[in-house]
């Protein structure tokens, strides 16, 4: 959103490293009793071996989640599949938008046992969607589509089975559906097999990487063409891409870094961009942290930029930076959240962020541009729009975090019922853009030009 000195670098993930994912067939799942695969699906070939065969709903397809099998991503696994077995159980209809676990088991192969979960197949994540859009905004109406399906998945694990997810954010919701249908394996009638790449198999983190630097090139691409199109009075420059037909029903993938909301495991949790104020001073965290990542992910969606994309400097750290663009955009951060809690280590990083008038020790100057003015001036929303919007994501970013809406609650925000047409849009901002001319013209009628004698 707003930079001190340089471009994000990329997103540093709490993705948990050490797995692969591949699409079959349902029919393919090795169980006992079952008729044995004449061969090994995917390409796999010693990997997944033997495997084996079930007669019934030879079309359905599932993805393959492989853990590594080193000993502290078997452990990552074991916690994983917890989870998503609570969240199956409760969730008979799947229904929930949260991805379903459909089966696990343990494969022993030349590397050791390996926990493989066997998950609902499901499209492009909305990392892919804003990539595919060329990293612009997304139509508004398509935001609150994919909004209130985020939020009925959280409200589904905060309420009812008291998980917080703890890595809310573009890369971990996925579409019911891919983007391009002639890459859906089931809308297309393509083989249900991924075949493995000759030489030398990309894993989860060089995909990983590779998506960074995309991104990185991608932007960078951006903003030089910008330069060139003010510099030359207009460049040629890629088509529109169209959203529309693009089916944005989503749900909530990842929970290798999920907990119970009453036996959190790590202080640092979240991406991040996507992580809350709390989590960086410490003082401790609940539901609200995943309403944080949220509304940044939201912002994200209408915007095409993230939220906050800090980057440490000469003097101040990646920390520092994050609260400094905080309270550039949300207003100074209130004392009771800054103050370090007495015997106990919640907030325990206040002191060495703040001195004791509340400001940051080591950037001292902020340049503040409320919400509102950044979607109004930067991203070029309509009033009504920016206002709408701004309304629905300020109280999520409450630097408090028991101020914060619950999932629940935010499902009830007006903001998600309302629909505008394309001409609807135009005609706000027309109107928008007419309110400032009158506003300039009525200025100018009361100027008083004085002439000298």
């Amino acid at each position: 959103m707003m930079m001190r000195k340089s471009t994000p670098t990329g997103r540093e993930g709490t993705t948990r490293f050490g797995l692969e994912i591949r699409l079959l067939a349902a029919g393919t799942l090795p169980r006992r009793n079952w008729d044995r695969a004449s061969s090994p699906p995917f390409g796999l070939r010693t990997t997944l071996n033997p495997l084996y065969v079930l007669p019934c709903c030879p079309a359905k397809y599932v993805a393959l989640k492989i853990q590594k099998s080193a000993a502290q991503f078997v452990q990552a696994a074991l916690h994983e599949i917890e989870v998503l077995s609570v969240i199956a159980d409760e969730d008979i209809s799947n229904s929930r938008c949260v991805v379903r676990l459909v089966d696990h088991f343990k494969h022993t192969g030349p590397n050791g046992q390996h926990l493989c979960m066997v998950l609902e197949f499901l499209g492009d994540s909305l990392l892919r969607m804003m990539k595919y859009n060329r990293y612009k905004g997304i139509e508004l109406n398509k935001v609150r589509e994919i909004c209130i399906c985020i939020l009925i998945g959280l409200d589904y694990l905060h309420r009812e089975l008291g998980i917080i997810h703890t890595d809310l954010k573009p890369e971990n919701i996925l579409l019911s559906n891919t983007i391009d249908p002639d890459k859906d394996p089931v809308r297309s009638g393509a083989s249900p097999i991924l075949e493995r790449p000759e030489g030398n198999l990309y894993t989860s983190v060089t995909m990983s990487i590779i998506e960074k630097k995309l991104k990185r090139r991608a932007r960078r691409a951006a903003a030089k063409i910008s330069g060139q199109r003010s510099s030359t009075g207009g460049a040629t420059t890629k088509p529109e891409r169209s959203m529309e037909g693009i089916d944005v029903q989503c749900k909530i993938v990842d929970f290798g870094n999920a907990c119970w909301a009453d036996k959190p495991f790590a202080e640092e949790i979240q991406t991040r961009q996507y992580r809350a104020p709390e989590v960086i001073l410490q003082s401790g965290y609940s539901f609200s942290v995943d309403m944080w990542s949220f509304a940044c992910t939201a912002f994200e969606l209408a915007t095409g930029d993230m939220m906050f994309a800090p980057k440490g400097g000469q003097g101040f750290s990646e920390d520092e930076d994050h609260l400094a663009l905080m309270m550039e955009l949300l207003g100074k951060i209130p004392k009771k959240v800054k103050l370090q809690h007495p015997h106990s280590h919640r907030g325990a990083r206040s002191k060495d962020l703040f001195d004791k008038y509340g400001d940051l020790k080591r950037i001292r100057r902020l340049k503040f541009w409320p919400l509102v003015k950044l979607l109004m001036d930067k991203y070029k929303f309509s009033e009504a729009d920016a206002r709408e919007f701004s309304e629905f994501l300020a109280p999520l970013l409450d630097f408090v975090p028991e101020n914060r809406p619950t999932a629940q609650q935010c499902l009830e925000h007006p903001w998600l019922s309302m629909r505008r047409s394309s001409a609807q849009n135009e005609m706000a901002n027309k109107m928008s853009n007419s309110s400032n001319i009158q506003k300039v013209e009525t200025g100018m009628r009361n100027l008083q030009i004085k002439v000298g004698k």
